[in-house]
């Protein structure tokens, strides 16, 4: 990234209501000298974290290299929702990679939210982590249709889920804008990055070494191992594991463009006064809706609103939009017509054409995993443990997620005036849907 885009990241991070209310966090000094290791996990977000954590649990000698701090990309700066499952159903998902695989994958992500949640518990991680579950409200007939569909293909599958008429969907959420909606009790809500924060912790308890401010900036193979480059030390590890998904550099070369980085924005306002807060989201879940350029909302610390939708890759366009994400929060709740918003801020999603993630071998010694599509509070976290699997060897047929080569987006310099049209279409056809 250049210098100019961390900047402008940094003044995001300024205006980010998880930085306003984190907890205390640890120092990670940049690498300096050499050191070696068996795995080197380059990017400190929930999904070099998970992989960091769960090799070093393992008895891996393992260092992770974090460009900043952890924590400070997307993986601190999303929404804090954990959703179980892909973009795509269960049984879509099984006859694209067969009832075996497939399978397993479905079921990985399916219980990614249980997941997450069993590793705060084990781990003590302190960030108001919620199992009150995630709710998809419905917007339009034809959206009702797609989420029933889902609906009955993961109680097929026995999916603690429930479908919600007009007026339960208004009561657990606070408005009745919606038409229905369905209520995933797999999933929930946290503080994402104390979240991060804790994953941190931990890793580094189990003996991993966590370096910040030390951005990888080059490496090459060397005597069966690679040698990594920062500038202030040299890393050698056996195998690297790549988890920078939207904030891939130079340093990820091929790996970073089988990604587009989106940007995701949010706001949010002061903490609401008692009975307003009480009226919105009375039981604590959370929610994105069926749009497709969707709003994603919950109350937040000290009972805060907060609302969040696709950004803009320009300064103006970004601030435009989180003006209207302030104005639809208002159209759902009108108690909000006098809230002050003092927190907006941003951080870079990062899509795959497929909509799956991805767990990519470049080399025996180079593997990546990205492209969480916007659901990486729980599949990054999941997937960092199946890369951590792969680290140590593991088979890649026993893998619960398919492995699969680096094939870089053709035309991929043209990716922002594609992402632009593709938003364009969906404002389009949302609208026409409503």
């Amino acid at each position: 990234m250049t210098e100019a885009v961390i900047a402008n990241e940094q003044g995001f991070i300024s205006r980010s209501l998880w930085n306003a209310t984190a907890n205390p966090s640890k120092d990670y000094p940049a690498l300096v000298g050499e050191q070696e290791c068996d795995v080197a996990v380059i990017g400190g977000g929930f999904a070099g974290l998970s992989a960091a954590l769960h090799l070093a649990e393992a008895g891996v000698s393992v260092c992770l290299l974090e460009a900043e701090t952890p924590g400070w990309g997307a993986s601190g700066r999303n929404g804090g929702q954990v959703v179980p499952g892909l973009k795509e159903d269960p049984d879509e998902i099984e006859r694209r990679f067969g009832s075996e695989l497939g399978g397993r994958m479905v079921r990985l992500s399916g219980n990614a939210g249980y997941f997450v949640f069993d590793l705060i518990e084990r781990l003590g991680i302190d960030c108001g982590a919620s199992r009150a579950g995630w709710i998809q409200p419905i917007h339009s007939e034809a959206a009702r249709t797609t989420v029933r569909k889902r609906f009955d293909q993961w109680r097929r599958r026995d999916a603690a889920m429930r479908m919600l008429d007009r007026e339960e969907t208004a009561a657990l959420l606070g408005t009745d804008a919606y038409l229905g909606g369905m209520l995933d009790q797999r999933g929930g809500n946290l503080h994402p990055l104390n979240y991060a924060l804790g994953l941190a912790e931990a890793a580094a308890r189990a003996g991993a070494r966590i370096h910040g401010h030390s951005r990888a900036e080059r490496w090459e193979h060397e005597g069966g191992g690679v040698r990594i480059h920062t500038a202030k030390g040299q890393l050698r590890a056996g195998k690297v594991l790549v988890c920078t998904n939207g904030y891939a550099d130079g340093f990820s070369g091929a790996i970073g463009r089988t990604v587009v980085p989106i940007r995701s924005i949010q706001v949010a306002t002061e903490p609401l006064p008692a009975e307003i807060a009480a009226s919105i989201f009375p039981q604590g879940h959370s929610a994105s809706d069926t749009r497709r350029l969707l709003h994603y909302f919950r109350k937040g610390p000290g009972d805060c609103f907060v609302m969040g939708g696709r950004g803009d890759y320009s300064q103006g366009g970004t601030e435009h939009q989180f003006e209207v994400l302030r104005k639809a929060s208002v159209r759902l709740y009108p108690q909000l017509a006098e809230a002050r918003w003092v927190h907006h801020w941003g951080g870079y999603v990062a899509m795959t054409v497929s909509h799956y993630p991805q767990l990519l071998r470049m080399d025996d010694n180079v593997w990546a995993s990205c492209g969480f599509n916007g659901r990486g509070v729980a599949m990054a976290t999941a997937l960092g443990k199946v890369i951590a699997d792969a680290a140590r060897g593991v088979p890649e047929a026993e893998l619960d997620f398919p492995v699969t080569q680096v094939k870089p987006i053709p035309f991929y310099f043209m990716r922002r005036y594609a992402v632009a049209a593709a938003v364009a279409w969906a404002r389009l056809r949302d609208g026409l849907g409503r």
